[in-house]
């Protein structure tokens, strides 16, 4: 039997900007609850929210200081439940964001944990001595500096592979999984659908031989999680894994393991960054790079004993249509390329908030209109290394976690719709012509692309099981055969702003999507898709 998540269509809200139902200027669950009409009218399956726990809000609630309060921000326990018997009467499943890697700060664990070295919970978090007067080893925070931070009443260092106020938990103790194990069942008693695990390949670590990602002890960890909490249900479970090759992703996803549904990987997302760098190090889109890797995770990963997730945008990337398509004259036309071109693949698609509507990036032109941590930290960090203000503001404008994180555009109104208030991040300013309300309005807006995607999905096993095959052509363009039993479907997709050459390798029967009207000849216009039945 099919598990629904492969079958589905996830649709992942960053709840402090989806909508705002009191005025206050920040996103909260009675918003997401007044707008689920619509979401049921995309036809998602799904709802992943991004942390709505108690939160000091350092990294935007990926710092919990509670995991079984809800932060005053977005409501009460009761809005929540609220939400979730909203969503099921809908047939809408929720999935909450799992960050078990650390903590806040602010985390009573961890409060108790750095009043004494004897503390009860001191074993929860990871200390160390200082290594002749300084910092124990060389491990590096994702957030820039050193990850361990000196404490000094005492006398230790602890690791923080994030924000200085977000100290790693410590998983080779055994009170901290059961810890973690009891506060999941709390939540699947509550009739959630499911977990996405933040940075889940972390919880391995061994900062003493300066093991970051897929430590020795990573996949025994997720095979006692399993056992103690999900194991037996039919909850999705996606991990969050940066350095996932797809023999690693065959680890997590094999149902054999007894491990996940399935995992984040970016290989695709790290394309356009220089080799060896970080992501603020830029690299100019190269197409065949993308079809490479693509083609890769659809042939490598063995499907039978395995599954993939799809993804372009989520709160941690640029919007896709700016990153790699054209936030310009072609905007509505790159957006339904990269929709057609993603969810018809093999593996369980995602769909970030406004992605539906081809919501774009916002650029700033001043430091002050930042409100992201990371982008903050790398600013200052590489201005005092004599990098000029220019490029940095640059960087931010095509990678900073900001352009995902501005509120949702939904009608001409004040602040989109979003909220009566005043924003926590601005809007963009587009949203007086991109916005859900006129995307309804218009037959042929990007909001009934991924309607129609969605359905297909629902309607055909071979979106879901059909067999890929990459198609030779040229550079920019990339081809795919869908194939189950007798049928076969064809999907092309011009990457690129100029006309590209195609040769039809077979009569079309059906032309199921398109981006264009008319039918698909032997060129292919600027980011022009099609997927259709052939003989």
């Amino acid at each position: 039997m099919t598990p629904w998540w492969q079958q589905a269509v996830i649709y992942q809200i960053y709840p402090k900007s989806f909508q705002d139902s009191n005025g206050d200027g920040i996103g909260d669950l009675p918003g997401i609850t007044s707008r689920l009409d619509y979401l049921k009218r995309l036809g998602v399956d799904a709802l992943w929210l991004s942390p709505v726990y108690v939160s000091p809000g350092e990294d935007n609630g990926y710092d919990i200081a509670d995991y079984e309060a809800i932060d005053p921000q977005f409501g009460t326990m009761a809005d929540m439940d609220a939400l979730i018997a909203a969503a099921k009467q809908r047939g809408i499943r929720i999935i909450m964001d799992l960050v078990v890697n650390h903590t806040s700060s602010a985390h009573r664990w961890f409060v108790e944990a750095r009043r004494s070295r004897d503390a009860p919970h001191r074993d929860f978090y990871l200390w160390r001595d200082p290594k002749d007067g300084q910092v124990p080893n060389a491990m590096t925070s994702t957030f820039g500096g050193s990850a361990w931070q000196y404490d000094a009443p005492t006398g230790q260092y602890y690791l923080h592979l994030f924000g200085k106020g977000q100290p790693d938990l410590n998983w080779a103790n055994p009170a901290v999984r059961q810890a973690i194990y009891r506060m999941m069942n709390f939540w699947i008693e509550k009739g959630i659908g499911g977990f996405r695990m933040d940075v889940i390949d972390l919880i391995g670590k061994n900062p003493d031989r300066e093991i970051r990602e897929n430590g020795p002890q990573l996949h025994p960890y997720l095979r006692e999680m399993n056992q103690a909490t999900f194991g037996g249900t039919d909850l999705m479970t996606v991990g969050e894994t940066w350095g996932a090759t797809p023999a690693i992703a065959q680890q997590y996803a094999d149902p054999r393991h007894h491990e996940l549904s399935m995992v984040f990987q970016f290989e695709a997302m790290q394309l356009d960054q220089q080799p060896g760098k970080e992501k603020w190090d830029l690299k100019a889109f190269d197409p065949a790079a993308l079809k490479q890797v693509l083609a890769k995770w659809q042939t490598q990963l063995d499907y039978a004993h395995g599954w993939n997730s799809l993804f372009w945008n989520n709160h941690d990337l640029p919007r896709i249509v700016s990153r790699w398509g054209d936030d310009g004259r072609y905007r509505e036309r790159s957006a339904k390329m990269f929709a057609i071109l993603l969810h018809l693949l093999r593996g369980t698609p995602y769909i970030y908030q406004g992605e539906e509507i081809g919501m774009t990036n916002t650029p700033v032109i001043d430091i002050a209109e930042v409100n992201d941590l990371e982008s903050r930290n790398m600013y200052q960090a590489r201005l005092a290394q004599g990098v000029p203000r220019a490029a940095l503001l640059h960087a931010i404008n095509v990678k900073g976690r900001d352009n995902a994180r501005r509120p949702l555009q939904w009608d001409t109104s004040a602040h989109a719709g979003f909220t009566t208030g005043n924003p926590w991040l601005g809007v963009n300013p587009n949203y007086k012509t991109l916005n859900v309300e006129a995307a309804l309005a218009a037959p042929e807006s990007v909001f009934y692309t991924y309607q129609q995607l969605i359905a297909l999905r629902h309607e055909h096993d071979i979106v879901v099981h059909g067999a890929f095959t990459l198609l030779a052509t040229v550079p920019g363009v990339m081809a795919y055969y869908r194939t189950l039993g007798t049928a076969r479907w064809l999907v092309v997709a011009n990457l690129t702003a100029t006309i590209q050459p195609f040769h039809l390798p077979a009569p079309l029967k059906q032309v199921l999507i398109t981006n264009l009207p008319g039918t698909p000849g032997e060129t292919l216009a600027p980011y022009q898709t099609f997927a259709a039945v052939i003989d």
